[in-house]
């Protein structure tokens, strides 16, 4: 017996359960094996439906802190998030200060297939509107595109929409800072069965970008063309896109949403027309600009029912955390019980595109489908 107990405290034992059902094979590639994905010798014993296991013998022959991760026999059939990002690696610590009981067991809800996190079936329609859009409010023309549902052209439904700033950052593959892939996020949450939104993207202006995202009052960088653009979005675009797609057109299905200068001008938009977006998506708004941006609002604007995904990066500068987490602090003192702010904070956060990305399928599901 003594011997059987000792044999159990020198494993390491990993526990793997997965939602989806799979043929493939599982195997733990990591710093025990230099991270070879063709080492076949960590390949897991299958013990139940989506169930695995594997024990090593011996974990004094392991380093003290593991690092690991699971794939499907090679590294194009990696573990994913919920989300389709890319997975960590997995730490675990198992030196005998620790505690370590010997079991870990893990999730892993998807998979990559072939190198790709989505599955192509489900990628949206890009339907470019017109080329160039008008915008009568600025004398301008603007590409526009619409990203339909995968099964919009087979089905009867409404869908909400989401108007997101920056059209160009949103899925071109050859964006030079990198894109969100709204189109591949779109296409992971319609296989959950969450992916009932069309997107609008507003291409931006190049040069006059900040400016025309830019506030008409209350900023440091000066009166902007913003007043002019929110009306084209709510009194031009809104109309066309409810006259020419299937859309639920009331403002709880409808949303704007956008990052850094885009953020602003998106929270600008929201609680300027508060009778048509009851859905904000902000990503690292520039509250540098226009820190005051709300307090105007929360004393002459009416807002019930409207709900604020706010997200922003410690790696972006000294004062983005802070700003986001008074501006949500402004709205709850003001007593405005209607607004529900919910708040993402990753403590490792960059400003950029790849990382908005990563937050989109998030925040969209928690403001249109979370109830």
């Amino acid at each position: 017996m003594a011997s059987a107990q000792h044999k159990a405290n020198e494993e390491v034992v990993l526990i793997l359960s997965t939602e989806m059902d799979m043929e493939l094979p599982v195997f733990i590639a990591g710093n025990f094996n230099n991270w070879d994905d063709s080492d076949a010798t960590y390949r897991m014993e299958r013990v139940g439906m989506n169930l695995f296991r594997y024990v090593f013998k011996n974990k004094h022959v392991l380093p003290p802190k593991l690092e690991y991760k699971y794939h499907r026999g090679a590294w194009a059939y990696e573990e994913l998030d919920a989300y389709g990002n890319e997975a960590p690696h997995r730490l675990l610590d198992i030196s005998a200060e620790k505690g370590f009981s010997g079991k870990q067991e893990d999730f892993v809800p998807r998979w990559k297939k072939n190198g790709l996190v989505y599955n192509p079936a489900f990628l949206p329609h890009c339907h470019i509107i017109t080329a160039p859009f008008d915008i009568p409010q600025l004398i301008k023309t603007r590409r526009i595109t619409a990203l339909l549902p995968h099964d919009y052209a087979t089905s009867n439904k409404r869908y909400p929409v989401l108007y997101l700033q920056d059209g160009q950052n949103l899925f071109d593959d050859y964006a030079p800072f990198g894109n969100w892939a709204v189109d591949k996020k779109l296409a992971i949450m319609a296989e959950k069965g969450i992916g009932d939104l069309i997107v609008v993207a507003i291409d931006h202006a190049h040069e006059e970008r900040v400016a025309e995202f830019t506030p008409s009052e209350y900023t440091h960088l000066g009166k902007g063309s913003g007043k002019k653009y929110i009306q084209f979005l709510a009194e031009t675009l809104k109309p066309y896109i409810d006259q020419n797609f299937r859309t639920l057109s009331d403002r709880e299905y409808t949303g704007i949403g956008g990052s850094s200068m885009g953020g602003i001008i998106s929270i600008y938009g929201g609680l300027r027309y508060p009778q048509v977006y009851g859905r904000l998506m902000v990503f690292s708004p520039s509250l540098w600009a226009t820190p005051y941006i709300h307090f105007h609002f929360l004393k002459s604007v009416s807002l019930t029912d409207v709900k604020i995904y706010l997200y922003g990066g410690g790696k972006e500068s000294k004062t983005m955390v802070p700003n986001i987490q008074n501006f949500k602090k402004a709205f709850v003192q003001s007593g405005k019980t209607d607004v529900n702010i919910k708040l993402s904070i990753d403590p490792q956060g960059l400003h950029n595109e790849v990382r908005w990305g990563i937050e989109f399928p998030k925040a969209a599901e928690w403001l249109f489908f979370n109830k």
